[in-house]
């Protein structure tokens, strides 16, 4: 098969791969996502082979209105509507309990509750709005590795896999949306993102959960990236811990022959006298911006498998950085600095 990349002017044949059953790449603000007609299960099924994902690895379905959700779901509460009103379109995706076979269970990975999300990239959502359904959108990327924020990444990992790439350049948050399950009777985020633990309850006026990120080997999880690893390069990743001293960093880089990656603040940056065997990458100035750069660094990484160690500044999880630390926990399989 042949992936075509296609730009704004070409959506109409990204809506009409869709509607044939094929899989397009789509971008968000968050992450390039890989659609499918979430309303026909032999298109579902082609995005797990395309991905190798776990076939109980349930998979967001992403919509271009309300009314497509409405159409699913059952009753919307005040609270979930207010939330909608907020931060849709955006990165907040909601899981709500579905009517009785409203969607298949390929979709939900066998559970009765699916997650919706709205993003804020009107490419996709004219894209949905032309298909006329609503599409799945895991993230498009062989399953486990980072995520991709352009679509060169998706024509790395998907070429001749999928139909098409809607391409509209390089994403803006970098990290996937937050997941807030809404089919609980208290809210719960089951996935940290760019909206906030503090954003949700401002509007809600109630508390929110925030320590559900992980299941266990034999639980379906509800939202992607509780359960398998993911986010990981080739390399082996260490957090750097904002307590470590990177001087131990440098040092411990000096005393190996082998090219070591370094992903890091400027601050930090300027402060070391680094080996020549370092290759130093930029994360920028703030949270923000290494969530940006976090997915699109690691892959450049595995452009050069000469490079079999990353070191990446931790930052106190934060904001923003919560759902920064749980990309590069997960990037690293919770390995530490300190743990070498």
């Amino acid at each position: 098969m042949k992936t075509l990349i296609l730009k704004a002017n070409e959506i109409d044949q990204a809506a009409a791969f869709i509607r044939k059953g094929e899989l397009v790449s789509f971008p968000t603000e968050t992450v390039y996502g890989l659609g499918a007609d979430a309303t026909n299960e032999a298109a579902v099924k082609k995005v797990y082979k395309a991905k190798g994902r776990p076939s109980d690895n349930p998979l967001i379905v992403t919509v271009s209105s309300v009314e497509m959700v409405e159409k699913y779901v059952q009753k919307l509460s005040s609270d979930a509507r207010n939330l909608i009103k907020t931060f849709w379109p955006g990165s907040l995706t909601m899981i709500f309990k579905l009517k009785p076979d409203a969607l298949s269970k390929t979709v939900t990975g066998g559970l009765d509750t699916a997650a919706f999300r709205f993003p804020n990239n009107q490419m996709t959502l004219d894209l949905i709005t032309k298909a006329g359904v609503p599409i799945v959108g895991p993230s498009a990327n062989t399953s486990g590795k980072p995520s991709p924020t352009t679509a060169q990444h998706v024509y790395h990992d998907l070429k001749g896999k999928i139909a098409a790439i809607l391409d509209d350049g390089p994403t803006t948050v970098g990290v996937e949306s937050t997941v807030l399950d809404m089919s609980v009777e208290t809210p719960s985020i089951l996935r940290p993102g760019a909206v906030t633990k503090d954003d949700i309850e401002a509007v809600i006026h109630r508390r929110v959960i925030d320590e559900l990120h992980h299941v266990g080997a034999k639980q379906t999880p509800k939202a992607p990236g509780m359960k398998y690893k993911h986010y990981a390069p080739d390399a082996q990743v260490y957090i750097v811990d904002p307590d470590s001293d990177w001087h131990d960093v440098a040092q411990w880089i000096a005393q190996h022959p082998q090219p070591v990656g370094v992903m890091a603040f400027d601050d930090t940056i300027k402060s070391i006298e680094w080996p020549d065997n370092a290759h130093v990458i930029s994360l920028g100035n703030d949270a923000t911006t290494a969530a940006q750069d976090l997915f699109a660094e690691l892959r450049d990484f595995d452009n050069h498998p000469e490079y079999k160690t990353i070191f990446t500044q931790g930052i106190d999880p934060v904001g923003i950085g919560e759902a920064y630390m749980n990309r590069l926990n997960k990037s690293a399989g919770q390995m530490h600095f300190k743990q070498l």
